[in-house]
């Protein structure tokens, strides 16, 4: 059976997306070093127990470059919450509800731009997001192409990702995109040093007036923050949107029924988020030996959450490999659960829904370019589309 992502050519690797099931919902990669958990009940667990399953997998790759100061992706508790409660004022319900007006006016100007077709990521799915998380940290969102260029080699490579015995293409990747981290860590520095100089009110000057027990954050750690918002900030919802225009695309049906009805349209981002989540995978480390899907796995272990192989669970969602815009519930965890749950998930839904809506309403014969299909990230970590041809009219 060829499925879409034969079609597409998505990487062979995410065999979920082929309607596979794997043998056993965790498993040991030995070649890798690495444990490959894909069930959803044991990710959920995983998920929700950072005592046992740390975010600190720096400590079990040491040879990997940079600091992690600040770095919210890999801290714990105590630390994590005490960090990621400096920002989340910033994505409240209000906060967030208050940038509609704000992405709405910027969805349309983008589209102002376009004639009869557009390339969907380059003219909206990725300046969309980066101009409105650039406008948060008070950095110019007219830099957006430096940052393009910076988040992408941090994705281009198509290689499983492996703690023994890596290739030279691997190893080359890796010196590659640390290179660009390092341009991205320096980018933000400056900004950083000019709110000491001149305070401002943005959240990035916030930071750098923030305490922490009576301690101001340093400059990395305020650079490495910084750079966890401005990344996840905006490539989930670059994914989300490119993902879901497609999937309507491709299902003709319940593209008819979400322009019958709005009101499925944030169903049809949750089903979206469901069928291909954007971010495939995340990292763990065992800090004692567990069990986990009846398999015991020993401490300091590196595990990979596959959490897109879990939002295809038949345990967890009825046909999980139908696309259904009014299925409910619909529990997926594409942004992930627990304490590290997206910080920036409402923002996502909004700028999606906002997105969305306005592309129905503009195009009502808006459809994938037949002669050009779309082409998606190589990583196997993500899915998401890198281009996507539509015809507007």
């Amino acid at each position: 059976m060829t499925t879409l992502a034969d079609t597409w050519g998505i990487n062979e690797a995410q065999f979920w997306l082929r309607g596979v099931r794997p043998e056993q919902p965790v498993e040991h990669d030995s070649a890798a070093g690495i444990w490959n958990v894909y069930g959803y009940p044991e990710i959920l667990e995983a998920l929700s127990n950072p005592g046992t399953f740390s975010s600190n997998t720096r400590r079990l790759v040491p040879e990997m470059p940079g600091n992690d100061e600040g770095n919210l992706v890999q801290m714990d508790p105590p630390e994590h919450h005490k960090l990621r409660k400096l920002v989340s004022h910033a994505f409240t319900p209000k906060v967030v509800a208050d940038l509609e007006p704000r992405i709405a006016g910027l969805t349309n100007e983008l589209l102002d731009a376009v004639s009869d077709r557009t390339e969907l990521v380059r003219d909206l799915a990725y300046p969309l997001p980066v101009i409105v998380i650039a406008e948060l940290l008070g950095v110019p969102s007219s830099d957006r192409g430096l940052f393009k260029k910076w988040v992408d080699a941090m994705f281009n490579s198509s290689n499983q990702f492996s703690i023994k015995d890596r290739s030279k293409e691997q190893e080359e990747y890796m010196a590659k995109a640390m290179e660009q981290i390092q341009q991205l860590s320096d980018y933000l520095l400056e900004h950083v040093k000019e709110r000491r100089r001149a305070p401002r009110e943005d959240l990035l000057g916030k930071l750098v007036e923030a305490e922490v027990d009576g301690v101001r954050l340093t400059d990395t750690e305020v650079v490495n923050f910084g750079m966890v918002l401005l990344i996840a900030g905006h490539i989930t919802t670059t994914m989300l949107l490119g993902n879901t225009v497609l999937c309507l695309d491709a299902h003709p049906e319940q593209l008819a029924k979400v322009r019958a009805d709005r009101s499925l349209v944030p169903s049809a981002i949750e089903e979206s988020l469901r069928y291909f989540s954007p971010f495939a995978a995340v990292s763990r480390a065992t800090d004692r030996e567990v069990e986990l899907g009846g398999t015991v796995i020993p401490a300091d272990q590196l595990l990979l959450l596959w959490i897109a192989a879990a939002n295809r669970d038949p345990r967890q969602f009825t046909a999980p490999d139908v696309f259904d815009v009014c299925r409910d519930p619909n529990p997926q965890i594409g942004f992930g659960r627990g304490i590290h749950f997206c910080l920036g998930a409402p923002l996502a839904r909004l700028e999606g829904r906002v997105a969305l809506n306005i592309l129905l309403d503009r195009f009502p014969n808006l459809r994938t370019d037949p002669a050009e299909g779309p082409e998606f990230i190589p990583s196997p970590n993500l899915t998401g589309v890198s281009k996507l041809l539509l015809l507007l009219s």
